[in-house]
């Protein structure tokens, strides 16, 4: 695959499915468990950020790494057990275009500050593994968003350069990160009331059939 090739970079939390409920659900029963009384406030300003960030933004920058670990085992493995038994659904838009841009020759790949094994659950889930040509994980990076790393793994997993690769994200720091990578990104409003993306719609069903194919490298 050449350096020709055209990528689309796809957030998954708030952008591929709504599942920040669940999130939010095994964050506070975990944590609870820790002594910690997490805020619904503490949640919305970290969700979608790595887990290492999050915890020792929560228990202090000292927080040991086998603490890290320890906990966001037990939250994500009680995460993955929810997706699989309450079931997802994906965000209006997605099997549109997911399909449109396989049709149309587009490389795609999942960027996400997810462990491995979450998006694994969350694409067989929603019975969309097949649109995916990669995986760009938390395994993958040693820094989250709005460092650019993730989105400069995912690309070159796909032998894209970044000039022609496009982000969609909802989040302010995988729009910054985007940024950084040097792509243009699709900001979708499901979770913030405003984001500086070169291109922003309250749903992905805004979007044309055409609309990637319109745009100009």
């Amino acid at each position: 695959m050449s350096s020709e090739s055209r990528a689309v970079l796809w957030d998954m939390d708030g952008t591929l499915l709504d599942s920040s409920h669940y999130h939010w659900l095994t964050w506070r029963e975990v944590l609870a468990e820790e002594g910690f009384d997490l805020t619904r406030e503490q949640f919305a300003a970290s969700f979608g950020r790595r887990n290492d960030d999050t915890l020792r933004d929560y228990f202090g920058q000292g927080f040991p790494l086998n603490e890290v670990e320890r906990i966001s085992n037990i939250k994500e493995t009680r995460y993955r057990e929810m997706v699989r038994t309450r079931g997802v659904e994906p965000m209006p838009g997605v099997r549109r275009l997911l399909e449109r841009l396989r049709t149309g020759g587009w490389r795609q790949a999942v960027a996400s500050s997810a462990m491995l094994l979450n998006i694994e659950a969350v694409l067989e889930a929603l019975k969309i593994n097949k649109y995916f040509d990669r995986i760009a994980s938390a395994e993958d990076v040693r820094r989250g968003k709005p460092d650019p790393e993730i989105f400069l793994v995912a690309a070159k997993k796909l032998a894209a350069l970044p000039a022609r690769s496009i982000v969609i994200e909802d989040s302010p720091a995988g729009i910054t990160a985007a940024r950084k990578a040097g792509m243009r990104s699709i900001g979708v409003l499901s979770s913030h009331d405003s984001l500086e993306a070169d291109y922003v719609v309250r749903s992905l069903d805004e979007l044309p059939d055409d609309f990637f194919d319109q745009l100009q490298y």
